[in-house]
């Protein structure tokens, strides 16, 4: 129940929950109602105001993650999906959403989800990055709904001698469904794009009908996406197969549609892993537009009104024109994946740290202000962390930007935390 001490005026000077609704019991409880916890706020609404009804805090599956990535087609952004290796980096990007009042996907890749379970945890049959994968679901799923942001939860490229963790993870969320009644996480990619396309084809057609019956959708990869990620090296990769065909685009949509809507489609269109100089890609975002020209012709009647049947994912987007990027928007891409600018952005923020705080981190006592001066509230590895989010967050500010991906739901400013607790001794202005 909601106390009523939730309904009362709040800094806003009026009530989140009387003015878009209070989240109700349903058999798609959230976290927070099953725990107990805490749900006050944005956590307690049911839905947005700029947003499909089914849209809410928490974690999206099944029709409502459909509802949102139609919804940013339908009006011209996509969502910005981080790649993420622990809860720190998690978090940041929950409050770098809802900072920018806008949805976003956090997604992890077989590499991040065995460091996010432990790197000295045996990885035999891939029991690690299963273990870790499910328990970062459950992080997302817990603190996705007191960030009050809609969250699609993901799993990034799974090539076929990965398909033992997807195997895992998917038979995690039908064990999450028969008590919930959705699937613990939201969506899946399956790449097979360095397979002939027959097989790519097929085997996707037999996941998206284990995923459809509980609302899990498949991302499927088109071709190959150049660069190197996450121990996938394709930086020699012929440059035709960087780019895919439309009679391709529209043979996965032929096969995949009668199964299910629940698909996106990763087609390449130069894209490359990695950062590099500007000017190093060449990206050709008119393959994605002549290849919804093509399929809508085929389908003819029954093509969508806005002329966009397919909903396309950007990989590889390091280093791209702004321009590139919004036209590639402006053809049906709805999420955009960023894992090198937010490892360089964690990063930097601890670099920065270190420079800033270098003579008061190089002894646990003694520094500039004396040599018997503690320096615990400087290596306190939760500053240096902090230092790294903040960072963060901010350069996910441009992500959202870039990808006219701000003041979607309708929510108002983020209030200042309260009550932030800080290493002993005082904490650091981070």
């Amino acid at each position: 129940a909601v106390s009523a001490a939730l309904l009362a005026p709040s800094a806003y000077g009026f009530s989140i929950q009387s003015a878009f609704g209070v989240r109700k019991s349903s058999s798609l409880s959230g976290v927070a109602e099953d725990l107990d916890l805490p749900c006050e706020d944005e956590c307690a609404i049911t839905s947005f105001p700029n947003m499909p009804e089914s849209v809410h805090p928490g974690v999206l599956t099944g029709q409502a993650q459909l509802d949102l990535l139609n919804h940013a087609k339908e009006n011209g952004y996509a969502i910005p999906a981080v790649n993420c290796v622990s809860s720190s980096g998690i978090n940041a990007c929950l409050e770098a959403a809802r900072k920018n009042d806008a949805p976003i996907i956090i997604q992890f890749s077989s590499g991040g989800s065995q460091f996010y379970g432990g790197k000295g945890l045996d990885n035999k049959n891939y029991k690690a990055a299963i273990a870790g994968a499910v328990s970062g679901a459950f992080h997302v799923r817990t603190m996705a709904e007191q960030y009050g942001v809609p969250v699609i939860l993901h799993t990034d490229h799974c090539a076929k001698q990965l398909l033992p963790w997807v195997d895992g993870l998917i038979a995690a969320s039908e064990r999450y469904y028969e008590q919930h009644g959705e699937p613990l996480f939201s969506s899946h990619m399956i790449d097979l794009s360095e397979e002939p396309i027959e097989e790519n084809i097929e085997i996707c057609k037999e996941y998206m009908q284990r995923m459809s019956k509980i609302g899990l959708l498949l991302e499927m990869e088109l071709g190959i996406t150049g660069g190197e990620e996450d121990g996938v090296d394709n930086t020699d990769v012929a440059q035709e197969d960087l780019y895919s065909k439309p009679e391709e685009i529209y043979e996965v949509y032929e096969e995949l549609k009668p199964v299910s809507d629940m698909f996106t489609v990763a087609a390449a269109f130069g894209n490359v892993h990695g950062v590099y100089k500007p000017g190093n890609v060449q990206l050709r975002p008119d393959i994605l537009k002549n290849a919804q020209e093509y399929i809508s012709d085929k389908l003819g009647d029954k093509c969508p009104a806005d002329g966009k049947p397919v909903l396309f994912v950007f990989h590889g987007g390091s280093g791209s024109d702004i321009s590139d990027i919004q036209e590639a928007i402006s053809y049906g891409v709805i999420k955009m994946n960023i894992d090198t600018d937010t490892q360089w952005s964690y990063w930097e923020g601890i670099k920065n740290f270190e420079e800033k705080y270098h003579d008061y981190l190089q002894a646990q006592i003694g520094n500039p202000e004396g040599a018997d001066k503690p320096n615990k509230k400087y290596y306190d590895p939760r500053e240096c962390m902090r230092a790294a989010e903040v960072n963060t967050v901010e350069r996910l500010e441009k992500a959202f930007e870039d990808l006219k991906c701000q003041n979607i739901l309708g929510l108002p400013q983020m209030d200042e935390a309260e009550n932030v607790l800080g290493p002993r001794r005082g904490g650091l202005p981070v």
